[in-house]
């Protein structure tokens, strides 16, 4: 799947400084949300974690679908890269926060750390991919709405993602994906998938060259 999306340097900002400086802040920012969210799930239980969680995941998904790419100005290939780029120098800002203050202080339970024989080179490395995609693909959409409207649209990226993401967790409950449930783990799951989807959709009507 590709698009045609013209080169423009005015648009697509991708100068190293502006990269990390984008990864800076948006590893700071998904950090501070990490944090909520470890102190009050443990704190909240029933409904009220479930909105207070959920409030908090959504801002986070938000924040990596659409943030790199409007940094960026992702028009073509290169804002695209540029965009997935914050993403990955993100992740790197984050697990320094992680290794450095939340695992030392137990923050969150180190159940994925675990699954990995209690290596953070196991653990980490989930950060990234999943850090990398979401600010790739959503800076993608962004290209392709640019492509057909003139500009971006920031809403429409997170409700389509959002909306796209719970038809993907009813068909894994419905077809019983394993440990598929009404759950945050695995509508955040189901968010990855359904950004694969939406960029699919986002392309149709893209002039192609």
């Amino acid at each position: 799947m590709t698009s045609a999306l013209s080169m423009n340097a005015s648009r697509d900002q991708t100068d190293l400084p502006s990269i990390l400086r984008g990864g800076v802040r948006l590893g700071l920012f998904y950090s501070v949300l990490v944090a909520l969210f470890g102190i009050l799930q443990v704190r909240l239980e029933g409904p009220l974690e479930l909105v207070v969680c959920g409030i908090i995941l959504v801002i986070g998904i938000a924040a990596l679908i659409v943030l790199p790419g409007m940094w960026t100005k992702a028009r073509s290939i290169e804002g695209i890269a540029g965009a997935a780029g914050i993403g990955l120098a993100s992740v790197f800002v984050f697990l320094i926060v992680d290794v450095a203050l939340f695992q030392p202080l137990h923050l969150y339970t180190n159940r994925w750390r675990e699954i990995g024989g209690g290596s953070n080179w196991w653990y980490h490395p989930v950060w990234w991919m999943v850090c990398t995609y979401t600010c790739w693909m959503g800076a993608w959409i962004q290209a392709h709405q640019a492509a057909k409207s003139g500009s971006a649209n920031p809403i429409a990226l997170v409700v389509g993602t959002l909306v796209l993401g719970l038809v993907v967790l009813a068909i894994s409950v419905v077809i019983k994906v394993p440990n598929a449930g009404w759950n945050l783990g695995s509508f955040a799951v189901a968010v990855l998938p359904a950004l694969a989807l939406y960029t699919l959709i986002s392309s149709f009507g893209v002039k192609r060259g």
